[in-house]
C-alpha cells in the first residue's frame, strides 16, 4: 500500500532552523534589543532567502518566548514585563536548586573543569554580549552535568527568554562585566568544595543580584 501523506520537503525546514538560528543569534548579539521590529521583507533580503522560511522562523522564535506577533504591528523582539520577569526568575530558582543539588552527586572532575575554563574565557571575554553568551554557556555545562534528560528539557523550554532577561540587565546596568566573571569563579570554588548548602545559597544569591538590577527598572 502506498503511503501518501503529504510531508514537507526535509531542506525547507532545515533552511527554517538555520534562519531561526541566525536570528537567534542577531538577538543575542544586541542586532535587535527588545521591542525591535523583526520585519519580514527585510529579513528575507539580508538573509537572500524567500519569505516562507521566515515566517516559519518567526513562528519558532515566538515558541520560544523570543518573539512576540501582534496583528497590527506584526513580529518584535519580546520585551519582558515585570511579570515576565518574576516568573523566569521564581522558576529558574526552583530549576537550578535541583540542578546544583543533582550536580554534587553526578558531576565529574571533567565536569568541574568544563566550568573552570569557562571562567577563565569570561576573564579575557571582548564585549559585554560575549561575557553574555559565556554565562548562558556556563549555566548550560551546570545543567548537562546534571545526567537529568528532564530537567534540562525544562531549562531548554526557558533558555531563550533567558537570554533575554540578560540582554535586559545588559542594558539597565553598568556591572555587569565587573561583577559576573568574579560571581561564576564563586560559584565553581563552592561546588568543588562539596558543600551543596553553600553551593545553593551562592547560586540564588547569583540569580536574585540579577533580578533586583532588573526588577528596579519596571
Amino acid at each position: 500500500m502506498t503511503d501518501t501523506t503529504p510531508l514537507r520537503p526535509a531542506d525547507r525546514r532545515g533552511l527554517a532552523d538555520e534562519v531561526a538560528d541566525r536570528i537567534r543569534a542577531a538577538i543575542f548579539d544586541g542586532a535587535f534589543p527588545p521591542g525591535a521590529p523583526l520585519r519580514e521583507v527585510d529579513l528575507a533580503a539580508r538573509l537572500e532567502v524567500s519569505r516562507g522560511p521566515i515566517r516559519e522562523a518567526l513562528a519558532k522564535l515566538e515558541r520560544e518566548g523570543l518573539v512576540r506577533t501582534q496583528w497590527h504591528r506584526g513580529a518584535t523582539v519580546t520585551t519582558l514585563s515585570a511579570e515576565d520577569a518574576e516568573e523566569l526568575y521564581t522558576l529558574r530558582e526552583a530549576l537550578e536548586r535541583l540542578a546544583v543539588a543533582r550536580f554534587h552527586t553526578h558531576a565529574t572532575p571533567a565536569d568541574l573543569a568544563t566550568l573552570e575554563e569557562i571562567v577563565d574565557r569570561m576573564h579575557t571575554a571582548a564585549t559585554e554580549h560575549d561575557l553574555l553568551r559565556l554565562d548562558l554557556e556556563f549555566h548550560d555545562a551546570v545543567y548537562a552535568a546534571t545526567r537529568h534528560d528532564r530537567l534540562n528539557q525544562a531549562w531548554s523550554a526557558i533558555r531563550a527568554q533567558i537570554i533575554l532577561f540578560l540582554l535586559s540587565r545588559i542594558a539597565i546596568s553598568t556591572d555587569y562585566r565587573s561583577q559576573v566573571p568574579g560571581e561564576h569563579r564563586s560559584l565553581v570554588a563552592a561546588l568543588r568544595a562539596g558543600d551543596p548548602r553553600h553551593s545553593t545559597e551562592l547560586f540564588v544569591a547569583h540569580l536574585r543580584l540579577a533580578y533586583d538590577r532588573l526588577a528596579g527598572t519596571f
